[in-house]
C-alpha cells in the first residue's frame, strides 16, 4: 500500500459496492483543489516517477526503484486489491490542469471490525502546497460515510513532516513498533496513529 505514513459527502452505501470489480461505482472525490480518481493499471508510470525518487522514498517500506516493472507489478496487484473489494487507491490530479500530484489509499479494510489503514505519497514538487492534508481529509471523510469507525497510519520514525499532517488532522500517536520494518538491511521503528470516527 501506498503509506508514509476534506468535507466529502458521499451517498451511503456500502463499501463492497463502492469497491466492486465495476470501476463506474469506484469513488471519484474532489476537494477544492484535487480530484483523487481510482488507480488503475495505466496509472504505474506516473507511481514510478515517485517511486524511483530517493527523497519521495526516504521514509517507505522499500527504497526506491528504477524499474519500471516492478512498480507495474505493484500497481497491478492494488487494482487487484481494488477489485477483490480489500482497498481503494486513488491517484491525485490537480483541477483543472489533470497534473499528477501523488497517491493516497484506504487499505487493510476490515469491515467486521469497521477499519482501515490510510496511506499518502507526493511527488516532491507538490511538498508544502497542502495537497496531503487536503486529500487526506477528504479519504477521512469518505471513509466515515462508509460506515469505518477507525482509521489507523503508520510513519517511519523521523518521517516527521507526516507525523504532523497526521496529528493536524485529529490522528493520536497510540505506540511505538519496535523494529517493524527490515529496510536496505536494518530494522526500523514505526510510529502508529489512530482516529476514531
Amino acid at each position: 500500500a501506498f503509506r508514509q505514513a476534506s468535507p466529502f459527502r458521499a451517498p451511503r452505501h456500502a463499501i463492497a459496492s463502492a469497491m466492486s470489480s465495476d470501476a463506474s461505482l469506484r469513488p471519484i472525490l474532489e476537494t477544492e483543489r484535487l480530484r483523487l480518481i481510482p488507480l488503475r493499471a495505466e496509472d504505474s508510470g506516473d507511481i514510478f516517477t515517485l517511486m524511483r525518487d530517493a527523497e519521495v522514498m526516504a521514509f517507505w517500506d522499500m527504497p526506491e526503484s528504477d524499474d519500471p516493472d516492478l512498480i507495474a507489478s505493484i500497481v497491478a496487484g492494488q487494482v487487484e486489491e481494488m477489485a477483490q473489494g480489500r482497498a481503494i487507491y486513488w491517484v491525485m490530479r490537480s483541477l483543472p490542469d489533470e497534473r499528477f500530484i501523488g497517491v493516497c489509499d484506504l487499505s487493510e479494510i476490515d469491515r467486521r471490525h469497521k477499519r482501515a489503514e490510510v496511506g499518502f505519497m507526493l511527488g516532491r514538487d507538490a511538498w508544502g502546497e497542502g495537497h496531503a492534508s487536503e486529500a487526506v481529509q477528504t479519504v477521512v471523510s469518505y471513509a466515515a460515510t462508509q460506515g469505518l469507525r477507525r482509521l489507523l497510519a503508520r510513519t517511519h520514525l523521523g518521517n516527521r513532516r507526516s507525523d504532523s499532517l497526521l496529528e493536524k488532522l485529529g490522528f493520536k500517536e497510540e505506540g511505538l513498533l519496535r523494529g517493524h520494518v527490515l529496510r536496505d538491511g536494518e530494522r526500523r521503528d514505526c510510529r502508529l496513529f489512530g482516529l476514531l470516527l
